[in-house]
C-alpha cells in the first residue's frame, strides 16, 4: 500500500490483497487520507487481484468516515472482477467508482 497526497485530495492504492490479513495495515492508511485533507480520498485498486468481506467491510467503514469529514471516497482503477463483486453484493451503489475514460480514436 502506497499513499500519494496531492492539492485537494489524498491516493492510497492498494497492492494485490485486500483480504483478512490486510486490512490491519491498510485501515490506518485510510483513516489517516481520510482525517488529513479536503477533497476526494482516492483508493487505487488497479493492482488487486483478491478481496473477500473483510477488505469490502474497510472500504464501506472508509466511505462512511469520508462521509462523515464531508468528503468522498472514490475508487480509481477497479478490475472487472472486483467490479462484479461490487455489483452482487450492491455496492456498487453505495460507493462511487470512477469510470476510466475512454480513449479518443
Amino acid at each position: 500500500m502506497r499513499g500519494r497526497m496531492g492539492p485537494g485530495c489524498q491516493e492510497v492504492r492498494v497492492g494485490s490483497r485486500l483480504d483478512v490479513g490486510t486490512v490491519a495495515t491498510l485501515r490506518p492508511c485510510l483513516h489517516e487520507a481520510v482525517e488529513s485533507g479536503e477533497g476526494d480520498v482516492i483508493v487505487d485498486l488497479s493492482d488487486l487481484e483478491m478481496i473477500d468481506s473483510a477488505g469490502l467491510g474497510v472500504l464501506v467503514g472508509t466511505h462512511r468516515r469520508a462521509l462523515r469529514a464531508g468528503r468522498r471516497l472514490v475508487l480509481r482503477g477497479v478490475p472487472p472482477r472486483v467490479m462484479r463483486l461490487l455489483a452482487i453484493t450492491r455496492l456498487h451503489r453505495v460507493l462511487r467508482v470512477e469510470q476510466p475514460v475512454a480513449a479518443v480514436a
